[in-house]
């Protein structure tokens, strides 16, 4: 009973690091759970057993043979761990300084129900303790895990609070520190990190660039780069800005105010915790009513929520789409093949006077660095230098949506002056982002990883690349979408019909239940039962496909799903 509530806490801790310590969320997945974690048969049944024994068999059998018959039952339920084995889990449970503080507390409030009731049961017992006692009070012990993490988390929030008080301060003390430090901050709802990362491609060309690594977009990530990794002779820090709740976003910006603000677009990403596309759409617009007046605002002008932005007189704002209309940076001629894609970057004769109402302030800085790298001596003739003009771009990065993140890139690097070969060769060098559209061959085996959180418009635009491909057969690996809402079974089913329109030659869902709406697509355009297998794990997906593939195929994985979504 010990080991398996060492692996059953163990395994809770796991799932409530991946909901981002977020209690609510946690709730949510243990409802959702409810018959397999949060009341599990193993600990109903033995209840039952240890019942049926107190009432019917104890006068009649040996307090030895209900002793091991119970010591069996508990054994055969009890001794195996594989519902909560770590050995095939995709994102390991991390003992970061948080996680270690509450398992510390986790383990204090849990252990002292099982040491008190083993107390009792030996004082009970006198000689030997009392096997009744030891059963009920571990295997209750066990069965309130759950609520004792809850309790743990509770006790230990006002000390994280006064931690993450303390990185906010250090954080904006230190910007305040460094006012030429100029900071780039992109949102949106999806492609933020790939985006982020084609910015700091191209503004390395010329300057010294600090940039959050990986997904770093929340308050502690933002503020562990900025107090760990910003040096004093950066000139631009460029910062990723996620959000899961309204309110997020004005979070961040209270540690760090951007002067060049890029939102890629508002989507269904995380209605679950929004309610609503407006809301969504409110909060990425936190981050240009948070930038400094004078700043400039780079906007997907595709996306008529992301144009509806900009609202302000005091800023700059430029557009960058795939659309030649209204938009001043767009892209034309795209072309896709196996090293990735090549388009005619385009910048309108006519830009926007760059540095807004601001510019005359902002040019008493000193230098070439600092802000008047961002609204004034770069700014003031960036118009001139790049207005009107035309290159054509290979990246090796996939997908139409990657094209429309190179046009923000490419308009950080036009705010900042850089002429446009240089942000050509820039766009050039950018490898892809891992699991976003990686391109990738193994043993002649074509794969495009696509695995990182999926979404509506990135999931079809990874669809329509797999097609592209001309030689071999083509095969998808998906569980679907999560975290949208009440659209989330539509979205999937949208996707289905996708895929069929496309004919891959055999499509591999994940997870029977969440993928329903995606099998139900798939068969409505026209896909065959033959040509879909609905497998338990991606472990089980691979082991199929590893028995059909032969050189030349090609296999996209889209989208790849926490162990806590696991069925």
């Amino acid at each position: 009973m010990l080991r398996h509530g060492i692996y059953r806490g163990r395994y809770l801790l796991h799932i409530f690091q991946q909901n981002g310590y977020k209690s609510n969320e946690l709730l949510r997945w243990l409802f959702r759970h409810w018959n397999t974690v949060l009341v599990p048969v193993p600990h109903l049944a033995l209840i039952l057993v240890t019942m049926i024994t107190l009432t019917f068999l104890e006068p009649h059998v040996t307090k030895t043979a209900l002793t091991v018959a119970l010591v069996i039952f508990g054994s055969f339920w009890f001794g195996n761990i594989s519902q909560y084995d770590s050995t095939h889990v995709k994102k390991p449970l991390v003992f970061t300084p948080r996680m270690i503080r509450l398992a510390a507390v986790y383990t204090g409030v849990s252990i002292w129900i099982p040491l008190l009731g083993t107390s009792f049961a030996v004082y009970r017992g006198m000689l030997f303790p009392d096997i009744y006692i030891l059963i009920f009070v571990w295997m209750f012990a066990d069965l309130i895990l759950p609520y004792m993490l809850f309790l743990a988390a509770a006790l230990i929030y006002p000390a994280e609070r006064f931690i993450q008080y303390r990185f906010k301060v250090k954080a904006r003390n230190k910007l305040a520190e460094m006012p030429e430090l100029t900071v780039v901050a992109i949102t949106g709802s999806y492609g933020k990190t790939s985006t982020k990362f084609l910015i700091d491609a191209v503004l390395k060309e010329r300057f010294r660039v600090c940039t959050t690594p990986g997904s770093y977009n929340t308050p502690m990530g933002i503020c562990k780069v900025i107090n760990q990794d910003l040096q004093p002779s950066d000139q631009i820090l460029i910062l990723e800005m996620g959000a899961r709740y309204v309110g997020n976003i004005d979070e961040l910006c209270r540690i760090a105010r951007p002067d060049i603000a890029v939102v890629t677009n508002v989507g269904v990403a995380h209605l679950e915790s929004f309610g609503s596309l407006n809301a969504i759409a409110r909060t990425k617009g936190a981050l240009i009513r948070h930038l400094k007046p004078g700043g400039t605002a780079i906007l997907n002008g595709d996306d008529p929520e992301v144009r509806k932005m900009a609202d302000r007189n005091d800023i700059t704002t430029i557009f960058a789409g795939l659309s030649g209309e209204n938009n001043h940076i767009f892209a034309r001629n795209i072309g896709y093949d196996e090293l990735g894609c090549t388009f005619d970057l385009q910048i309108r004769d006519t830009l926007p006077s760059l540095g807004g109402n601001a510019a005359d302030t902002v040019n008493s800085g000193p230098g070439n660095a600092g802000k008047q790298t961002v609204v004034a001596d770069h700014a003031a003739t960036a118009e001139t230098r790049t207005a009107g003009t035309k290159e054509q771009i290979r990246m090796s990065i996939l997908g139409e949506h990657s094209v429309q993140n190179a046009l923000l890139a490419a308009g950080s690097g036009v705010v900042m002056n850089l002429r446009l070969p240089t942000i050509k060769v820039a766009l050039r060098k950018v490898a892809p982002v891992q699991h976003r559209l990686e391109l990738k061959k193994e043993n002649g085996i074509v794969i495009i990883d696509d695995a990182f959180n999926s979404n509506p418009v990135g999931a079809k635009n990874a669809v329509s690349v797999l097609s592209a491909f001309k030689s071999g057969r083509k095969f998808v690996v998906t569980p679907g979408m999560v975290e949208l809402g009440s659209v989330q079974d539509e979205e999937n089913r949208k996707f289905g019909a996708w895929m069929a329109k496309h004919k891959p030659d055999h499509v591999y869902l994940v997870g029977e239940v969440q993928t329903r709406p995606i099998y139900e697509g798939l068969m409505e355009g026209g896909f065959s039962d033959e040509q879909i297998s609905v497998v338990g794990s991606l472990f089980e997906a691979n082991d199929l496909l590893r028995a059909k593939l032969r050189e030349g195929d090609v296999v996209l994985y889209e989208n790849d799903l926490p162990d806590s979504y696991s069925e």
